[in-house]
């Protein structure tokens, strides 16, 4: 009867043990989505010029190893000089100044379900009456358990 009552006090334990080293993690996606502008046809590069009044098709690639779920597209200014975790090349800014009317597009997108890999492909009219200088545009992907991945870079419109 001893031995009942030794076994059922640790019963517990080595159920919690046991549970513990078995456990399976290959069913946690550890892997971010990427994101890149470094190819041929991606737009903008860093550094990139665009005129008031024309229309552009800013591309990227973006890539997941189980499923690509979202995207956004970010353009806004720079005119106080702020920088992103992830930019790279430091393009040359004019003097900071107060935005009086500046282009600001901001859109998230869906993708369908169980893509992996996608190119980016949105077509901005970039008005005539904003305000012109220093200009960040900005990537973003999620994958389908919630990873994120982002790229920016300098850009000014004139």
């Amino acid at each position: 009867m001893k031995s009942i009552i030794k076994y059922v006090q640790i019963l517990p334990l080595i159920m919690m043990i046991a549970s513990c080293s078995s456990s399976d993690d290959s069913g946690v996606d550890e892997e971010k989505p990427s994101i890149t502008i470094n190819y041929d046809g991606g737009f903008p590069q860093a550094c990139e010029v665009l005129e008031r009044g024309n229309t552009y098709t800013f591309k990227a690639k973006v890539t997941d190893n189980l499923a690509l779920a979202a995207y956004s597209l970010n353009v806004h200014h720079n005119f106080d000089h702020h920088t992103h975790d992830d930019q790279g090349a430091q393009c040359e800014l004019e003097s900071t100044k107060e935005a009086i009317n500046p282009m600001i597009y901001i859109e998230n997108f869906n993708l369908e379900d169980g893509t992996t890999s996608y190119e980016i492909n949105v077509s901005i009219n970039v008005p005539e009456d904003i305000d012109t200088g220093d200009y960040h545009c900005s990537f973003s992907v999620t994958d389908v358990t919630g990873w994120q991945s982002r790229t920016s870079v300098d850009i000014k419109i004139l």
